[in-house]
This record gives C-alpha cells, structure tokens and sequence, in this order.
C-alpha cells in the first residue's frame, strides 16, 4: 500500500469520524464537502509547488519575523535579557534562554494592538469582508459568514482616535496574554500530577506510564493515515499526544530536537502541517477563559463547543497533513 493512498483512506476516515457528532447528517451537502476538499488540494498544490506562490509565502515569513524582532525590542527592553536582551553572562546554550512568557507571548500584545489599529483605519472589516465572501461565492457557506459579512458593512467605530485604538488593543491584548500565561501553567501543573498518578501503574515497555505517551499510541494509527510509514508512525504520533495534552509549541521544539535519522523529509514535512494548530487542553480553557473575558455572556456556549471544536480542530489538521502527503508525493 503507497502511502498515497494511506493518506486518501486517511482523508475518507477523519470526514467518517465527525459525522456521528452532527446534529443532522442528512443536511450534510456531499458538493459542499467534494468543493472543499478540492480548494484545499488547490491551496497546498499552490504552496508547495508553485514557485511564485512559494516565494510570496518566504516574503510573507520575513514579514512576520520583522515583526517577532521587532517585538523582541519591546520586551527586551521591558524584561532584559529574559525578553531577548544581551546576556550579562557568557551563554552556553542558547536555546535554554528562550522563555516563553516574555519572548514568544509579547507578541500577542503587539497583535492586538495592531489588530484594533487596522480596524479603526478600516482595513480590518475590509479583510474580513472579503474571506466572508470568497467563502460565500466558493462554498455557498451561509448563516455566520453572511450575518459577520453584513455587520461588517454596518460596523461600529469602536475606537475614538488611533491612539485609543492602541491602548484599548493593547489593554486586551495584556487580558487575554495573562489568561493564556495562567492556563498554562494550571493545565500544565494538571497533566504533570495525572501523570505521576498513573506512574504507580507497572512499566509498560521499560518506561513509566504518562498521558502523553497514551495519547501516542492513540495517534500512531491516526499518524499512518496522514500518509506516514509504520515504522515512524510510533514517533509521530507521540509528538501528535504531546500537541494535544500539551501544546504544539513544546511538539515544535521535541521534533527539531530529532536525530535526522529518526525521521525522512517527507514524514518531517507532514508532521509540521499536521502539529500546526491550536488543538490542545490549554486551548480549550484559553478559549473559555480568554474570550469569556471579552464577552462573559457567551461562556457557556464556548463550554458547549469546547470538545467538539476540539476534535473538529485535531482532525482538520490531520487531513491537512493527509493532503500535504498526497500533493508532497
């Protein structure tokens, strides 16, 4: 079996696994889905292999690193070298300086500002507009897009000037950063007293029990789905447990720190498309907690959707790697 076509069987599976959790299958439009999964074809064929494509996405990553550096200068400036700055002490390893707190989370901060910048100077709504209408045009998507599309078009000056833009988005920006660095170190804390529970339990394999090894051997069938080889699906699919118990952002970290031969290029490729998203425990009460702040009385509906956002969330990543195994050859 190539593992083209574990990829294609992956893609049929993961769309299986979500319609026992629809409300009513029989409106589920087979077009709609048939159109959607060809625009994302048509989309990863565009990012992998069509040069021009290809080099507006490398200039799009020097975009965004000009604004992570840049960033950098803020909380440096602010936290000293725990936010980037100079080191008053000689480094041996540079990659234990990194503190996410103060390096990778300002960013946050700045986005938000920046964010209710651009939609005081109206480009924002403008943005937004129009993805609802190439939704609406491409996938017939009703209902949230249009009612979000129309009330763009009537849309409240939320902001009195440019600079109370700034403030007002850097001042949520700070909320939903605290919640974030809160939730974390709880949920963090959570997995890490769950996982000395279980480590009372006998040895499996010459190693202690923890959740995210579980959460591994769960993966490793949904990893050869994706299009990866057997004999690498094991690892991958730890790094998919840890993603999911943990956060990508540590999934990120444990995959580069691989031996090149633990992995080949391809399987490297499809396992940074398929950590590549926010579907984790931590995300759920960020979510919950982050834009239950800004609108209180919409908490029990996120509660409500949390888990099947979350599935929904996992498996979307997943066929995005099935797919990325399909065009990547």
């Amino acid at each position: 079996m190539t593992t083209s076509f574990q990829a294609a069987l992956g893609i049929v599976l993961f769309m299986a696994l979500v319609l026992p959790f629809s409300k009513d299958p029989r409106r589920i439009s087979l077009r709609l889905v048939l159109v959607a999964i060809a625009l994302q074809f048509l989309l990863c064929w565009l990012m992998l292999k069509a040069p021009l494509v290809k080099e507006a996405l490398l200039q799009l990553n020097l975009a965004v690193s000009a604004l992570g550096a840049a960033t950098m200068r803020g909380s440096s400036f602010v936290f000293g070298y725990l936010g980037g700055g100079q080191t008053p002490f000689s480094v041996s390893n540079p990659n234990s300086l990194v503190v996410f707190a103060f390096q990778v989370l300002p960013l946050l901060i700045v986005m938000s500002a920046i964010s209710a910048l651009l939609w005081y100077w109206r480009i924002l709504p403008v943005l937004i507009r129009s993805i609802a209408l190439i939704f609406e045009r491409t996938l017939g998507v009703r209902g949230p897009a249009g009612l979000v599309s129309t009330a763009l078009q009537t849309a409240p000056r939320i902001y009195e000037s440019t600079m109370d833009a700034i403030t007002r988005g850097t001042t949520d920006g700070l909320s939903l950063y605290l919640n974030i660095i809160a939730i974390l170190i709880v949920l963090t804390a959570l997995v890490a007293l769950a996982n000395g529970l279980i480590s009372f339990l006998p040895e499996i394999g010459g190693a202690p029990l923890t959740l995210e090894r579980v959460a591994g051997w769960i993966f490793a069938p949904i990893a050869w789905c994706m299009g990866i080889e057997w004999a690498e699906a094991g690892q991958v699919g730890a790094l998919l447990g840890i993603k999911s118990i943990l956060n990508e952002f540590i999934a990120y970290i444990q995959l580069s720190a691989m031996p090149r031969e633990a992995l080949s290029d391809r399987s490297r490729l499809i396992t940074s498309y398929a950590l590549c998203g926010f579907a984790n425990l931590a995300s759920i009460g960020i979510q919950i907690s982050g834009i239950g702040t800004m609108a209180p009385e919409r908490r029990s509906d996120l509660v409500d959707l949390a888990w099947p956002a979350f599935l929904a969330a996992t498996l979307a990543s997943c066929m995005n790697a099935s797919v990325v195994a399909i065009v990547a050859g």
